[in-house]
């Protein structure tokens, strides 16, 4: 599984000029699945998300997780996370999970999030052609990679 995050001043997704999700300060999620992804890999990575500290304190410390500034989630499905670009010209997919299995997946780590984190979240629709605009607050980002979040505790 691997999350773009970014922290953002505003997010939001559109489908045929029609907008479907929005936010305010908070995350930005870009999420991919991997074969051998589950569950268990899902909560490990909402639980690094939420306990991530990525806002600035008083002093401009970066101290601060969500749950503190009490900020907004766009989560947003992103395949092209495993883009392999290593030959020729076009990125190759094979390494991304099956779609239904990723769908699968995507709705149970959003489920996830809604239920340990008690603001607002928004989603993407999986599969969609999504057109996501945001203003980054920084640029603050973040890549998340499930392989290095089972080799380390944190």
């Amino acid at each position: 599984m691997k999350v773009i995050l970014q922290t953002v001043n505003s997010a939001s997704v559109r489908i045929n000029d029609k907008l479907v999700a929005s936010i305010a300060r908070g995350y930005l999620l870009l999420v991919g699945f991997g074969d051998g992804d589950n569950e268990a890999t899902c909560d490990l990575m909402v639980d690094k998300i939420l306990k991530l500290r990525c806002f600035a304190d008083e002093n401009r410390n970066i101290n601060l997780d969500i749950e503190t500034i009490k900020g907004e989630i766009l989560s947003v499905s992103q395949f092209t996370l495993y883009a392999n670009t290593s030959k020729g010209r076009r990125p190759s997919f094979i390494d991304a999970l099956n779609p239904s299995e990723a769908s699968r997946l995507y709705d149970y780590f959003n489920e996830e999030l809604t239920i340990r984190y008690n603001h607002h979240i928004e989603t993407g629709i999986f599969g969609a052609d999504m057109k996501v605009e945001s203003i980054n607050d920084g640029p603050f980002t973040l890549i998340l990679d499930s392989d290095n979040l089972w080799k380390k505790e944190y």
